[in-house]
Parts: structure tokens; sequence; C-alpha cells
């Protein structure tokens, strides 16, 4: 039997990730580079929408979110793992880390219902086009977006607080952050009410998230179907297919880094990577997606670059 004892000092050390010799500069100026790219360009895209006039519409409220989250989720992990690597620490502080995993959970769980938001809002375009206007009031999309967060706080926050069952008799993190998970496992005796509520919340997230969105893209592609428009039919696969593509990727990493902690078999270097891979998908590919998808922000980000240069 394990000999526990309960654990009083705040310091939690992490696992740290396996670094060939000679290659801790180069991913550190990788990650760097990675991190100031997701960071600036969600930062931009969001003062797009805020400064423009023109965005300022349903469709872009909505999307605000997403960059917003985005920006929250790859500050809250990368410039960490970052400064682990190159100084090669691995320690950090008990109420840190809480914060740390409370705000990557929301970033992951705002990730599946602002993409859930967005696709409901393409359904409404799409498929109902001249009561688009009359049904995406300003109202009715506040309420979407006050939705959207208060649903993500609570699954997380009630995940959160269960923690405080438990003391604490260990001061290990099985990982390279924080999370639910590696902080479930710092605890005193039987854990599996939390362990059951865990994956419970995130089923309950995942029925949610693609049940809106299987709803509104299968009306989506029969509306493409039987329209005779070439035009429409282009436009809405490509407002549609990369915010797909992007969902489904995020959703192979999640539940491969979910499921890896119930398994002990799993490499750790791989369960590390897809866990970090979760906080720079998204946050890198978006900004370009919905920047290059979008003529109206195109437009506006290549007129304030212009200025820019001949300024």
């Amino acid at each position: 039997m394990e000999n526990l004892s309960i654990v009083v000092s705040f310091e939690l050390t992490l696992d740290p990730f396996s670094v060939p010799p000679g290659a801790k500069y180069p991913i550190f100026v990788f990650g760097i580079f990675i991190y100031v790219f997701g960071a600036v360009c969600n930062l931009i895209l969001m003062l797009l929408i805020i400064l423009t006039q023109s965005l300022h519409k349903p469709v872009y409220f909505i999307l605000f979110s997403l960059p917003l989250n985005d920006f929250v989720g790859i500050t809250s992990m990368l410039p960490k793992v970052l400064y682990d690597i190159v100084t090669e620490t691995n320690y950090t502080y008990y109420p840190l880390c809480v914060l740390q995993g409370f705000l990557l959970h929301m970033y992951g769980g705002g990730v599946m219902f602002i993409l859930s938001a967005m696709a409901f809002d393409r359904y409404v375009a799409i498929c109902m086009p001249l009561r688009y206007n009359a049904l995406m009031t300003p109202r009715v999309v506040m309420m979407i977006v006050a939705l959207v967060w208060g649903v993500d706080f609570l699954f997380i926050g009630t995940q959160f607080s269960m923690q405080g069952m438990h003391s604490r008799c260990r001061s290990h993190i099985v990982s390279l952050f924080c999370d639910n998970p590696s902080l479930v496992k710092l605890a005193c005796g039987n854990t599996i009410v939390n362990n059951v509520f865990g994956l419970f919340t995130t089923a309950v997230m995942q029925i949610i998230s693609i049940s809106f969105q299987v709803f509104s893209y299968v009306k989506i592609l029969i509306t493409c179907l039987v329209t005779s428009r070439s035009d429409a039919k282009s436009k809405a696969i490509n407002t549609c297919v990369a915010q797909l593509v992007i969902f489904i990727i995020f959703e192979i990493v999640v539940i491969f880094y979910v499921l890896s902690h119930r398994f002990s078999n799993v490499n750790a270097n791989l369960q590390k990577i897809m866990g970090m891979l979760i906080f720079m998908v998204s946050p890198v590919l978006n900004p370009i997606v919905y920047g290059l998808n979008s003529h109206e922000i195109r437009k506006h980000f290549l007129k304030v670059f212009n200025r820019k240069i001949t300024a």
C-alpha cells in the first residue's frame, strides 16, 4: 500500500519534457515564434473587430470570442512551458497551478462552444438568409455569447471546485502544465468521483458541441445541394469546411490527451506533445482561416497595413 501523508507546501514539481542535447534553444526559438505569431494574430483580429464599424455585425460579435479565447489559451500554456525548457526548471505553486488549469480548461470548453455558436450563425445565414437579421438581433447575439461563456464557466468551475473535497498528498504534476486530471492525481484517498464527474462533464460538453455542429452543417449541406446558385454553394463550402477541419483536429488531440490520462502505457513525450497541440492548433490556425476567408476582415487588414507602409 502506498504510504501517503498530507502535503502542506504550495510548491509543486512538473514533469519535464525530454529535450535532446543541443535542441533546447532551437525548440525555445521555434516556440517563441509560434507564440508571438499566434498571440499577435489573435490580438490584431480582436482589434479589427472592435475598431472597424462595418464589422459590428452578429457573426463578428460571435467571432470575437474565438481570438479572445485562443489568446487566453496559448498565453496560459506556452510561455511557462518554454521558460521551463530553457531554464531547465520544472516547478510551480499550487494556486498558480490551479489558475493555469482553470484557464486552460475554460479555453478547451470555449473552443467547442464558440465553434458551435458560429456554426449555428452560419446555419441561420445560409439556410434562412431572408430571416437572418430578424433572428440574429443584437440581443439574441449577446444572449448566445453569454450562454457560451456561462455554460463553459459552469462546467469548468464545478470540476475545479470539487478539488476541495480532498487534501493533497502528492506534489508532482504528471504533465508539462497544470490541468484538472493532473491536479486530481495530487489528492489523498479515492478520487473516483472526481474522475467520473470530469469524464461526464467532458462528454456532455462534447455532445452539446457536436450536436449543434452536426445539425447546423447537415442543414447547410442540404441547402447547398438543393440550391441552384453556384456562388452560394461555394461561399457556404468555403465558410464551413475550414471550420470543420480545425474542429476535427482539435477533437482528435483532445480525445487522445484526455484518454491518455486513463492509461499507463501511453508514451510520456507523445502525451505531452498532444497536450501542447490542444493549445496551439486553434490559436495559430484560426486567425489565418478567418482572416483569409472573411473578405471584410481581409480588406480592412490590408487597408490598415497599407496605411502603415505609406505613413
